[in-house]
């Protein structure tokens, strides 16, 4: 099954259409599947004196407030028309994460053919309501919160309209960059067993290992944070992969969707090539007359596996001989 890799673009355009432009090419030149904004009306997500995280500090300074930060990176309609655009063009799907319902209603107006619900609008329950009332397939992250709340999510997503079976639940540490000892990527799997959902990955890790993981545990879906330079100044380019890397990180995914198969255990139609090469067969170890018992003094076991296999060795010891057979020739019955 192919994983559903997402370029996270998020606000790492930085408020700049042509950045937002040059990033969508860039996720599609790596290898992503789809390629997801961040939509939202700074004065309806954030109080005037809403402080900033200690990784955005980090990033924009100590003196901003989340609403100044956040409404230098806002996207007008307008802008949105011509990113969803660049997506047609550049063939890879348009995707973006609702803060508000005036910002979901938007996207669908655009297209929107999934739901991503982000960490932070979990209890959300209006915008939770709003936002899966139309049953399109939801992708749920799962950062900050308890198993109790994501199952409360869950609920209000199937009372709203839309069936558990179309719900993807993603592992997150909402941490920029999160530490390798609470990203608990066993989490992952247990929400799956547990709520019966099938699940995924949002990584905010340094490096591509983290998601590549998380494919060989079973996540159907992996997002990560995409710029086109680590150094920009914004909240969010430190914990991202420039174009190279994603593409590598992309690369490694997909070679790890081959290798891990349909799970039915029988030779590859490169070993049944090298299964006769590899093997062994029951061969005279000396020279044997004809009428003579085989036993432990005259045959062995001896490359290649293309006569009598020794698996029939018991079949043959005491069995008299047909014909003569010479050292290491193949025994025949």
């Amino acid at each position: 099954m192919k994983t559903l890799v997402i370029a996270e673009v998020g606000v790492n355009h930085n408020g700049d259409l042509e950045l937002a432009k040059s990033l969508v090419a860039s996720a599609k030149f790596a290898g992503a599947d789809v390629v997801k904004f961040q939509s939202f009306k700074a004065s309806q997500l954030v109080t005037a004196s809403a402080q900033t995280a200690s990784y955005q500090k980090r990033s924009v300074g100590e003196g901003e407030t989340q609403l100044a930060m956040l409404r230098k990176l806002e996207l007008t309609r307008e802008e949105h028309k011509v990113i969803a655009i660049e997506c047609e063009k550049q063939s890879i799907e348009f995707c973006s994460t609702a803060f508000d319902a005036d910002s979901f209603d938007m996207l669908i107006d655009l297209g929107l053919k999934r739901v991503k619900i982000p960490s932070g609008e979990i209890n959300n329950l209006p915008l939770l309501r709003y936002m899966t009332r139309l049953g399109l397939p939801v992708i749920l992250s799962t950062g900050m919160a308890t198993l109790g709340e994501i199952e409360t999510a869950l609920d209000v997503i199937e009372c709203s309209g839309t069936a558990r079976e179309l719900v993807t639940v993603l592992q997150c540490t909402t941490e920029y960059p999160a530490p390798m000892s609470e990203v608990n990527l066993r989490a992952m799997v247990s929400m799956g067993l547990g709520l019966g959902v099938a699940v995924g990955y949002s990584d905010h890790t340094l490096g591509i290992e983290i998601p590549i993981a998380a494919v060989a545990l079973g996540a159907s879906v992996v997002e990560k944070h995409l710029t086109l330079d680590k150094t920009l100044l914004g909240p969010d380019h430190l914990a991202s992969l420039e174009p190279n890397e994603f593409k590598a990180m992309v690369r490694a995914v997909r070679n790890l969707e081959m290798a891990l198969g349909d799970g039915v255990k029988r030779p590859s139609a490169s070993e049944l090539n090298n299964k006769p090469i590899a093997r062994k067969s029951v061969v005279a170890i000396r020279e044997i007359r004809t009428g003579e018992l085989f036993s432990v003094d005259n045959i062995g076991t001896k490359r290649p596996g293309n006569g009598i296999s020794p698996m029939r060795w018991d079949e043959l010891i005491g069995r008299p001989a047909v014909r003569d057979f010479a050292i290491d020739e193949q025994i025949e019955i």
